[in-house]
């Protein structure tokens, strides 16, 4: 069993910090709550970085809805069902859709900008979607402009109390029971302990675990890693989607070319020029992402290519400057023209559809925690989400979290008193040579394409770096490594057991779907695993019985 702290806990000599409410994160999940949270208290919100710094800030392509007359939130449902290859909660599902609308009205109200056309938001259309129903801003910058508004909109409000570069190392818990967490003060270089009556984590993704990935640095598992270790349940850890199309340049950083370039027309394209989606899916470029991205895989390995070609160059030069200002500027920083240039791109690591367990009301299994965003999972993407639905989530499932938290109107408990069993003093670990090996493995081994050797022989070695958790490590760095070490020992355990390919896991030495594993592998870390089937009791309006 892994060990309980990262650190050693002194709670006798430790300030403490009282908030009503505690989010740690600060993408569109942890902002949207924070807001709603602040009509029934103080909510303090906590970023390891600066407020800015998230996955949301990094979505290009924009947020899904069932907007136009001829779109209907069953179309939505249905699209998000059938991506998620028998994997998703239909009642989460049909929350996501229902209530869609509604949320993204809020964000408009909030200041949100979304690109239109006259009167009209300019709605597009991406891969698994039947119908134009992404809505965008600034092009191909809608994370941005979403988490600039949010961030905006919480730094004025009395009632929130914004801390940067805080980086939360451990729940505090008792009795199943969250009260708080344990923080450092990366500014002040002091240890905190912030009590409240609910936490919400919305702690974002875990993209950093691979070497090529879209994700910020910032992306290293730290809330699924934290709430195992205060007990929480964790689901699904096997589905890491991976984006097709991400640029492949050398000493150049990796950069998120969005699904909806393939959306307005592009096409994918072999090193010499050639088409290739066709031979692979009906829908070509805009089919569900596991299969482009596994067929990419295959290209790259038949031809002996490290990339192949995103060709924008029929969509017209103005077009592409005024639809996707970003990627067209920085591709031209790189000596990339895309009115004129093929754009160089292969897989990457990009959103993790596993997480903490929650409930349709964010709650986990431990009580006072929730979890909302790309940290948690419900299944509402099952094996394979559609595209544009991550925000959406974070949205819709904010705004439970926070609902379900005033409902249950927690009173603050501060009478706990507990430290932790010492650990190890360690400091000469090459902490940058133990990430990038990490990163290596797992791309290596839990990619696109999985074998049962290389899992097996990569477990083996997560094992043997498990010793790692029990040191007492003293910086920021180091407790990421042991996080992300946590969640990739998770994940290798979670694909391991799951004998079957299925959406975004596909395992070469089992390539078919199987009947008996349409369920989720939940772990905990007092139980070793087990399985659960999905929800049906909940039934969606749109599931016919």
């Amino acid at each position: 069993m892994l060990p309980r702290y990262l650190v050693n806990l002194n709670m006798n000599n430790c300030k403490r910090i009282t908030t009503d409410y505690l989010v740690i994160g600060t993408g569109i999940a942890g902002l949207t709550s924070a807001l709603e949270l602040a009509e029934a208290g103080e909510v303090t919100v906590l970023s390891k970085e600066s407020f800015a710094e998230s996955n949301t800030r990094y979505a290009q392509g924009g947020i899904a809805t069932a907007w136009a007359k001829e779109d209907s939130p069953e179309m939505h449902y249905q699209d998000t069902i059938k991506a998620g290859a028998g994997l998703c909660t239909p009642c989460a599902v049909d929350i996501l859709v229902s209530e869609a609308k509604e949320q993204i009205e809020k964000l408009v109200a909030w200041g949100v900008e979304f690109d239109k056309n006259n009167e009209n938001f300019a709605l597009t259309k991406e891969g698994g979607h039947s119908k134009s129903r992404i809505l965008h801003a600034g092009g191909d910058a809608t994370g941005k402009e979403i988490s600039n508004k949010l961030v905006e909109q919480v730094r004025q409000h009395p009632q929130i109390k914004g801390q940067d570069n805080s980086f939360v190392v451990d729940l505090i818990t008792e009795d199943n029971r969250c009260y708080g967490a344990y923080v450092y003060d990366k500014e002040a270089d002091e240890y905190l302990l912030y009590q409240s009556r609910a936490v919400i984590l919305a702690t974002g993704g875990s993209g950093q675990l691979y070497s090529f990935t879209s994700n910020p640095e910032v992306a290293t598992g730290d809330g699924i890693a934290m709430a195992y270790r205060a007990g929480a349940e964790v689901m699904d850890l096997e589905m890491m989607q991976f984006h097709p199309t991400v640029l492949n340049i050398e000493d150049a950083d990796e950069f998120l070319i969005s699904e909806a370039v393939r959306g307005e027309g592009a096409k994918l394209r072999t090193a010499n020029g050639q088409r290739f989606m066709s031979e692979y899916h009906e829908s070509a470029e805009l089919a569900p992402r596991d299969i482009v991205a596994r067929a990419i895989k295959q290209e790259l390995v038949e031809q002996e290519e490290d990339y192949v070609y995103l060709d924008l160059t029929e969509l017209g030069a103005d077009f592409i400057k005024s639809r996707f200002p970003t990627i067209y500027q920085n591709c031209l920083a790189l000596g990339i023209d895309i009115s004129q240039d093929y754009i160089p791109v292969k897989p990457a690591a990009h959103y993790f559809m596993g997480g903490i367990k929650i409930n349709i009301d964010a709650q986990t299994s431990v009580q006072r925690l929730y979890a909302c965003g790309e940290t948690a999972c419900l299944a509402v993407h099952g094996a394979n989400r559609l595209a544009s639905n991550s925000l959406l989530e974070g949205l819709v499932y904010g705004h439970r979290a926070a609902e379900k938290i005033k409902e249950e109107d927690y009173k603050l408990v501060t009478e706990f008193n507990f430290n932790s069993a010492a650990k190890i003093n360690k400091s000469d670990i090459d902490l940058t040579s133990l990430k990038r090996k990490l990163q290596n493995l797992m791309m290596s081994s839990v990619g696109i394409i999985r074998k049962q050797n290389d899992l097996q022989t990569a477990l083996r070695e997560i094992e043997e770096k498990l010793q790692l958790l029990e040191l007492r490590l003293t910086e920021v760095k180091a407790w990421e490594v042991q996080n992300m070490l946590t969640v990739a020992y998770l994940i290798m355990k979670s694909t391991l057991l799951r004998t079957e390919s299925r959406g975004a896991h596909y395992r070469i030495n089992y390539p078919q779907s199987r009947a008996e594993w349409k369920k989720h592998i939940v772990i905990q870390r007092q139980n070793e695993w087990r399985a659960e089937k999905i929800e049906f009791k909940e039934t969606s309006s749109f599931t016919k019985n």
